[in-house]
C-alpha cells in the first residue's frame, strides 16, 4: 500500500491512483511487489534535518530513501524534498511533474535493490528511470 503524507510544506499530490499503479508495475517488472510505501514530501529545511540526524550528511538532497524491504516485498520512507525538486525541474529544464515522478522511482529503485553510488550504478539507475519513465506515460 502506498501512502502520502506532507511534512512542513504546503503541497497538494494529484494523481495517487495512477501513481500507485505505476509503482506497482514498476516493482512487478523487476520481480518485487509492494509492500507499504510511505510518500513523505517535505521542505529542504524539514529534508536537512533528516539527513543531519540519521546519516550525519550536512547538505540539501531531493530525496532519502529508508528501506525496510523482505524481498521480494519492497516496503519503506520515501522523504522528498519538494523545494529541491522544483529547484531540479528548473535547473535541467523539465516538468515539475517529470521530476517529481523521477524522484519518486527513483526511491523505488533503491528499494528494490539499485544503487548510485559507482558511475556504473548511476547509468543502470538512470536507464531504470527513464524506462519507468515512460511506462507511466504509457498508462495515462
Amino acid at each position: 500500500m502506498v501512502r502520502y503524507f506532507f511534512e512542513d510544506i504546503k503541497f497538494q499530490y494529484t494523481g495517487r491512483r495512477l501513481t500507485n499503479n505505476w509503482l506497482k508495475a514498476v516493482a512487478k517488472r523487476e520481480s518485487c511487489r509492494l509492500g507499504d510505501i510511505n510518500i513523505i514530501f517535505c521542505s529542504d529545511p524539514y529534508l536537512l534535518k533528516i539527513n543531519l540526524q540519521y546519516l550525519g550528511h550536512d547538505y540539501y538532497t531531493d530525496i532519502i530513501t529508508f528501506d525496510y524491504s523482505e524481498k521480494p516485498v519492497v516496503s519503506g520512507d520515501l522523504f522528498i524534498s519538494i523545494d529541491c525538486v522544483r529547484d531540479n525541474a528548473s535547473f535541467y529544464s523539465v516538468p515539475f511533474e517529470e521530476e517529481l515522478h523521477r524522484v519518486i522511482v527513483h526511491g523505488l529503485l533503491h528499494l528494490i535493490g539499485y544503487d548510485d553510488h559507482s558511475e556504473e550504478d548511476i547509468a543502470v539507475m538512470r536507464s531504470k528511470e527513464n524506462s519507468s519513465l515512460e511506462l507511466r506515460c504509457s498508462m495515462l
